[in-house]
């Protein structure tokens, strides 16, 4: 696929290599500019461009960026477009959001609504980076980590949770954008590296 990713901090870098590696055509890019990206971009082959180049004729665009930045983002870009969210909102990094404080809103239903037209799913979260890189196994192997994915758009959540499997991750189907309260920190499944069974007890035991 030819893929899109915004952000080049932990989540943004490691699915860049970790989507190279599985020969995806990858244009990476972030706030600072393409020459930032250099050293990335001779890593793993892909592409260092600017937000634009990323998202222009990406098949999908993964963002991870801090949510405070999303209204940064050029939204008329994002229409029709399948967008990963795996963005997290940390109140004292992102500041004060009155909807995602008081929890009205999912985190990721907020980052929708300013993305013009895009098909949001909500996946990559949970997971530390560094088990994102290295823990990845074969489909039916024990102890195969599960990630929660949720979307509204149910061919955008299989095109995903396709890519999912293909990480080495076994996905598990976490309802619609509103109920993607029960993967966002601070609940059972956040941060921690549960089995598909797990993750879906994890996510039914969630309370707001």
């Amino acid at each position: 696929m030819k893929i899109g990713i915004i952000g080049s901090g932990n989540i943004g870098g490691t699915l860049t290599r970790r989507l190279r590696s599985l020969g995806h055509d990858v244009t990476v890019a972030n706030s600072r500019g393409p020459e930032s990206l250099a050293d990335l971009a001779a890593e793993t082959g892909a592409t260092a461009g600017t937000v634009e180049d990323a998202v222009r004729d990406a098949e999908l665009v993964a963002i991870a960026i801090p949510v405070k930045a999303v209204p940064d983002l050029p939204a008329q870009l994002f229409d029709g477009k399948l967008v990963i969210d795996t963005d997290n909102y940390y109140p004292q990094r992102d500041g004060e959001i009155p909807e995602l404080l008081d929890r009205s809103l999912s985190s990721s239903r907020w980052t929708a609504d300013r993305l013009n037209g895009a098909r949001v799913v909500k996946v990559f979260n949970t997971i530390q980076a560094g088990h994102l890189m290295e823990n990845g196994k074969p489909a039916g192997s024990p102890d195969r980590i599960a990630l929660p994915v949720a979307a509204d758009d149910a061919d955008a959540k299989r095109v995903v949770m396709e890519l999912v499997d293909e990480l080495g991750f076994d996905p598990v189907d976490a309802g619609t954008l509103d109920e993607s309260w029960r993967q966002q920190p601070d609940t059972p499944v956040y941060g921690t590296d549960r089995d598909a069974e797990g993750v879906r007890q994890g996510l039914a035991e969630a309370r707001p």
